[in-house]
C-alpha cells in the first residue's frame, strides 16, 4: 500500500516528505539558529499582558490590515537601518516562510519561474513547488559568493518573475555586497521581474553593511524580508514581515487569506517590538561568539565560511553523517545541510559553545573526523 493511496493528491508530491529539521530532546541544540537567550521577565510580562487584552476581544475577527503592528515595524526599520517607510510599504505573516508563500501565490503560478542562486535555504524551491511555478538555480562561486556577472546572465537567460536572494545566505552566512543586490534588482527591474532579498539573519550582519532596505525608494519591483525568530528570540511567536513599495504589498494583500494574522500574534509582535533593546541585546556577543568560532575551527585545520549570520558552516569531511551522528551522540544537536561534506553549527551561549567544541575535538581525534 502507498502512502496516499485511494486520495487524489498532486502526482508531484507523491515522493516529498514534510520538511522541518530533526526536533530532538538533547541539552544542546545548536541546528536551527534561534537565538539561544530567551526574553526577560519584563519582556514575557508585557507580551501576556497583551495578549490578554487581545483575548478580551477575541470575538471579534482581528485587524484585518493590522496597521499598528505596521507602523511598529516601519519605526524599528527606521532605527535599525535608517529607511524611512510608511506602514502601507510593510506586510508580516505567520514567520517569513508565508511572507514568501504569498510573493510566490501574487508572482509565481503556472508558466512562471522562480530563480536562486545554490547553495541557498531549502525552503525555496518548496514555495516554487506549492504554487506551481518553475524552480532554476545559478551556482554560487567556490566561496559561496555570487558573481554579479553571472547573475545577471543567468537572469537574463531564465527571465524569471521571482529572483530570491538570501543575504545573508542560509546555509554559508555570506551577505551580498550591496552594489551586486542593486546591480540584480536593476537588471530584474528591466526584464519586469520581482527580487526578493531574504534578510532573515540581518540583524547579525557585520557593522558597516547596509541593508537592502536602503534600495527600495528606487526599485519598485524589490521586497526585503526579515523575520522576528532569529535576532528577536522569538522563534515561537512565527512573525515574519517585508518592507516593499505599496503596490508590491498590495499584491500579497489580494492573495493573504482573510484574517491570517491572529489577535493574539499581532499583540505579541507589537509587545516584542517595544522591548527590542532588550531582545536583541545579546546580538553582539553572539556576533563576537561567531566570529571566534570560525577562528577556532580552522585553528583545527577545518574550513569555516566567513559568516554575517548566527551560524557558521564548516567542514569538510569524508561522512559528514557520521560527524553528525557522533556529535548527536554526545548530546549536540547541529545542521546536517549544505553542499556535501560540510556542516553548519548554530551561535549558543557560551557553555553550549563549550560543550560543542569539547565534542567535535573528541571526534576529529578519531577515524569519524576524517576530512575529505
Amino acid at each position: 500500500m502507498g502512502r496516499f493511496d485511494g486520495l487524489p493528491i498532486r502526482e508531484e508530491l507523491k515522493s516529498f516528505e514534510p520538511y522541518g529539521a530533526p526536533q530532538l530532546d538533547v541539552p544542546i541544540l545548536l541546528n536551527v539558529n534561534e537565538n539561544p537567550y530567551p526574553p526577560s521577565e519584563d519582556t514575557v510580562q508585557d507580551v501576556a499582558a497583551s495578549v490578554a487584552e487581545a483575548a478580551r476581544g477575541m470575538n471579534r475577527y482581528p485587524d484585518r490590515e493590522f496597521l499598528g503592528l505596521r507602523a511598529d515595524l516601519a519605526a524599528y526599520l527606521a532605527h535599525e537601518s535608517g529607511a524611512q517607510l510608511e506602514p502601507e510599504q510593510l506586510w508580516a505573516a505567520n514567520g517569513s516562510n508565508e511572507v514568501m508563500l504569498h510573493i510566490l501565490q501574487a508572482f509565481g503560478g503556472p508558466g512562471r519561474t522562480a530563480l536562486s542562486f545554490a547553495p541557498t535555504y531549502s525552503m525555496y524551491p518548496e514555495y516554487a513547488r506549492d504554487t506551481n511555478t518553475a524552480w532554476v538555480t545559478g551556482r554560487r562561486a567556490e566561496d559561496f559568493t555570487l558573481d554579479r556577472s553571472k547573475a545577471i546572465a543567468a537572469i537574463s537567460r531564465h527571465r524569471p518573475s521571482v529572483v530570491l536572494l538570501a543575504s545573508p545566505n542560509n546555509p554559508t552566512g555570506t551577505a551580498l555586497p550591496i552594489d551586486v543586490t542593486e546591480a540584480i534588482v536593476a537588471q530584474a527591474a528591466a526584464l519586469g521581474s520581482v527580487v526578493v532579498v531574504d534578510e532573515a539573519y540581518a540583524e547579525f550582519r557585520r557593522a558597516g553593511t547596509p541593508s537592502a532596505v536602503s534600495l527600495l525608494p528606487s526599485y519598485p519591483n524589490l521586497a526585503v524580508s526579515r523575520t522576528m525568530s532569529k535576532a528577536f528570540a522569538m522563534a515561537g511567536g512565527r512573525v515574519g514581515y517585508l518592507a516593499a513599495s505599496k503596490q508590491f504589498v498590495d499584491a500579497l494583500r489580494i492573495v493573504r487569506l482573510p484574517y491570517h494574522l491572529s489577535a493574539v500574534t499581532q499583540a505579541t509582535a507589537r509587545a516584542a517590538l517595544r522591548h527590542a533593546g532588550e531582545l536583541l541585546g545579546r546580538v553582539e556577543q553572539l556576533r563576537i561568539e561567531r566570529d571566534e568560532t570560525v577562528d577556532w575551527l580552522r585553528s583545527l585545520g577545518l574550513r569555516a565560511v566567513d559568516s554575517d549570520a548566527n551560524f557558521v558552516l564548516f567542514g569538510t569531511f569524508a561522512d559528514r553523517h557520521a560527524v553528525w551522528r557522533a556529535l548527536l551522540d554526545d548530546g549536540v544537536l547541529i545542521r546536517e545541510t549544505g553542499p556535501d561534506g560540510w556542516l553548519r553549527v548554530s551561535i549558543g551561549t557560551g557553555e553550549e559553545m563549550a560543550a560543542f567544541r569539547a565534542s567535535l575535538e573528541r571526534i576529529l581525534k578519531t577515524d569519524t573526523g576524517r576530512q575529505s
